[in-house]
């Protein structure tokens, strides 16, 4: 499953310049997860990116679907890339070298571009990590032309599956999930962009999996401790859970998976 927990350093508070690594990792391990390229796939295909076009990418992390959006638009197109995290930047300039992708710095709730100067607006894995999402819609809103067009997608930590195991025991774990700043973001999607004023023309939806014949250690672990931290769960629930884990994973039968969900819409000419 190509996720990070939310909050564990993709907010804007928690940076931290010596963790570039695993956030490199992870956001890499999210580009080639099969779910997130197929999301995406259904994304661009909906938003049908034009040459010439402008394009803003919300969050860019290392700038991979920024390249991709720049592109799409090329030749006479221009794709920026907005991103917070300092190091993340550096990143993707270095990445993008040959591209016609620029950066930017800046944050979701106070877009670095003047008022409706963008044709699209690409927006992944963002509002999860904001605690006032609806101030970033907003600010969609401000920077699009009437007519302009929104990829937005993001992930619902409620719908994380975690098989086999004591029900409540995983129940404990899978809730555990749930601790970062906005972790249903996307089963709302479809709503706060109303709420904003865009027209929604299609949603999409991709279960990320983890591989069956392995367990994602790391994730599961951090959930694990958090339970009994909390008194969810008492080690010993937890050192079953992991024996089940890895039992099942000799068998290629472990299933972890989480729904992230997709909204493209446009503003209203």
């Amino acid at each position: 499953m190509a996720q990070t927990q939310p909050g564990t350093g993709f907010q804007k508070r928690h940076i931290d310049p010596d963790r570039l690594s695993p956030l490199v990792a992870a956001l890499d391990s999210q580009d080639a997860n099969p779910g997130v390229r197929r999301l995406r796939a259904w994304a661009e295909e909906a938003l049908a990116v034009r040459p010439g076009e402008r394009l803003l990418d919300v969050g860019s992390g290392t700038g991979s679907q920024t390249r991709a959006l720049a592109d799409a638009a090329a030749p006479d197109g221009v794709a920026i890339g907005v991103e917070v995290n300092p190091s993340l930047r550096a990143v993707a300039e270095e990445r993008s070298a040959h591209s016609r992708a620029r950066f930017l710095h800046g944050d979701a709730e106070a877009l670095p571009v003047p008022d409706g100067s963008m044709d699209v607006v690409w927006c992944e894995r963002v509002l999860q990590h904001l605690h006032e999402p609806d101030r970033a819609i907003a600010e969609m809103v401000r920077v699009l032309r009437p007519g302009g067009r929104v990829a937005v997608l993001d992930t619902d930590w409620g719908t994380t599956l975690l098989h086999p195991g004591d029900p409540a025991v995983v129940r404990a774990l899978t809730a555990a999930a749930l601790g970062g700043a906005n972790p249903y973001s996307g089963r709302r999607l479809v709503g706060q962009l109303s709420a904003a004023g865009f027209v929604v023309d299609d949603r999409g939806s991709q279960a990320l999996l983890q591989d069956h014949r392995s367990v994602a250690w790391p994730l599961v672990r951090m959930l694990g401790e958090s339970a009994v931290r909390t008194g969810a769960v008492t080690e010993e629930q937890r050192d079953i859970l992991y024996a089940d884990l890895a039992e099942a994973a000799e068998r290629g039968a472990v299933h972890m998976s989480v729904t992230m969900f997709g909204v493209v819409a446009h503003r209203p000419e």
